[in-house]
């Protein structure tokens, strides 16, 4: 039995941009935090899933994606749930 490791491709054209994420195959526990993380692990696990972002050629698109769709967990584009909130909120004043 042969022991085949396929990623899944994006579903939409739009979100093509992932197939070349930084993050594409990486473990998704650093990009979302478990139930009740506070304090020093959560900023820990927040600056590690950033350093992923730093470097990725796509992190505008992560970005305005989460953005555009509000998604409500997790590091996309280099933000925390938190900063995304922020960005908006300041879009919108």
């Amino acid at each position: 039995m042969s022991n085949v490791r396929q990623l899944i491709s994006p579903h939409h054209p739009s979100w093509e941009w992932q197939t070349n994420a930084a993050c594409r195959g990486t473990d998704t526990s650093t990009f979302y935090h478990p139930e009740n993380e506070r304090g020093p692990s959560r900023v820990r696990r927040e600056q590690a899933a950033k350093r992923v972002c730093s470097g990725c050629p796509v992190v505008a698109n992560c970005l305005r994606w989460a953005l555009e769709t509000r998604e409500p967990y997790g590091v996309w584009g280099g933000l925390s749930v938190d900063e995304r909130e922020q960005m908006l909120a300041s879009r919108t004043a």
